[in-house]
């Protein structure tokens, strides 16, 4: 699949380009990952980017007319294949497309992209597919399965359902009351588990994912200030049901830390953390670790710290009963709350090495709270 590399430079062409050129260029709405749908006089086909890596592509259409086999004097060429007779609907080849009637359609979790050409599905390029692994996207052109695009028809009962799924949550989310209506549902949830809220800070500086962090002041039953996100769970983090068996189990989650430092310096953590899955195109779940982006001293949960450990329940270490956080739901799914936890670099690595659960022995045989101090 490596012969299908290709650059994304380009402009939108017009109707019918007469030379070479990009019909189609979108970005992610969580600007991680872009999609080119790129006509190069023989063939048409679909690039997945992430930053200037090619992650998956799909032959989409011959020009002209297919060879019995495939070309491999255009692959050594490092231009894109012509799809052979036996593996395309339009063996003749068909014409050239519009690139008006073309859109992109990202899924919810921003790793995956369909392109749409007339309201109808061309192609889909999941977040699962992976070049390096010999796993094209698929097409509507495509008969059966070849290394450079597999048959869109034979996985329409589940891609067309996805697509139609990604559909509605971007016109969901482009409606002037989504935000808010999720916002004061999540509110709601944390009156009941914690208590009133005091300050909000906004952490995503009008970017999507929106994201917040509120704050629940200590109270008679509880000696701590807890930080909570409000925004992580409106969308599915990428990535999970590549890894995940049951993705409806962890596919959105919130954050949150418990502490007695100051809250303003504290919520800082969140404005890395808070959009880190969908600008990393990645996930974060129980046990999981994360490394400080920058020098230590500027890490905001105290000195000497350089990562996060990611607890679903941080009872084994000690420290007050941690407040029960379930019960919300979104989009069908239920949405987990993650403790963070500061830790040193050597730590991070021995959770690498050894699992998050020796780690987590390791922290309760030092005593270490899941309550951060000053």
């Amino acid at each position: 699949m490596a012969t299908l590399r290709k650059s994304a430079r380009g402009t939108r062409a017009g109707a019918r380009p007469a030379q070479p050129g990009t019909l189609l260029a979108s970005e992610s709405p969580y600007a991680s990952r872009r999609v080119a749908v790129e006509f190069d006089g023989s063939t048409t086909a679909a690039y997945l980017y992430e930053a200037q890596q090619v992650v998956a592509v799909t032959w989409i259409a011959n020009h002209l007319a297919a060879p019995g086999a495939v070309d491999l004097s255009r692959l050594d060429a490092g231009k894109a294949p012509v799809m052979p007779a036996d593996h395309t609907k339009h063996p003749a080849g068909r014409e050239l497309f519009d690139a008006r009637s073309l859109r992109a359609l990202w899924f919810e979790e921003g790793d995956g992209v369909a392109v749409v050409d007339g309201g109808q599905l061309l192609a889909v390029i999941p977040g699962w597919c992976d070049m390096s692994r010999g796993m094209p996207g698929y097409s509507r052109d495509v008969i059966g399965q070849t290394p450079f695009g597999w048959s869109l028809d034979d996985a329409m009962e589940g891609l067309g359902a996805r697509a139609d799924r990604a559909a509605a949550f971007w016109r969901w989310r482009s409606r002037e009351d989504s935000w808010p209506g999720f916002q004061q549902a999540l509110l709601g949830h944390l009156l009941g588990r914690l208590g009133p809220g005091a300050r909000y800070w906004d952490v995503s500086s009008g970017r999507q994912p929106f994201a917040g962090v509120s704050e629940r002041p200590p109270s008679p039953q509880r000696p701590y200030t807890v930080l909570s996100t409000v925004g992580m769970s409106c969308q599915r983090m990428p990535v999970v049901e590549q890894v995940v068996e049951d993705a409806t189990a962890s596919a959105r989650i919130e954050l949150a830390l418990a502490t007695t430092m100051s809250s303003p310096d504290a919520a800082r953590i969140f404005l890395w953390l808070a959009q880190y899955p969908w600008r990393a195109v990645t996930w974060f779940g129980s046990g999981h670790t994360i490394r400080w982006y920058h020098e230590p001293a500027t890490f905001p949960l105290g000195g000497g710290q350089e990562a996060v450990l990611l607890l679903g329940n941080p009872s084994q270490l000690l420290g007050p009963e941690p407040p029960d956080m379930s019960g919300f739901t979104f989009g069908g799914d239920p949405v987990t709350w993650l403790w963070v936890i500061p830790i040193t670099e050597r730590e991070r690595l021995l959770a690498k090495e050894r699992g998050a659960a020796s780690l987590v022995t390791q922290l309760a045989a030092q005593r270490r709270s899941w309550v951060i101090a000053p």
